[in-house]
């Protein structure tokens, strides 16, 4: 997912440059549009890999990494 989320950004990326270079802002809404959908992308793909913790650690103790 984070190689989608690094398309998206450089589609976003071009977008801006077209909307800078013709003056449209048709093509500033796309930017828009397509860094939102890789924003929520990149969330979505933080939020799945992160892993929940199970059990809670003691006060003086070190939770161990499997």
């Amino acid at each position: 997912m984070l190689v989608l989320t690094l398309v998206l950004a450089a589609i976003g990326f071009g977008l801006l440059v077209a909307a800078l270079a013709t003056g449209s802002v048709l093509w500033a809404w796309g930017c828009i549009l397509i860094c939102l959908v890789g924003a929520a992308t990149l969330l979505v793909s933080a939020l799945a890999t992160r892993k929940p913790e199970s059990e809670p650690v003691p006060p003086g103790r070190h939770a161990r990494r499997d």
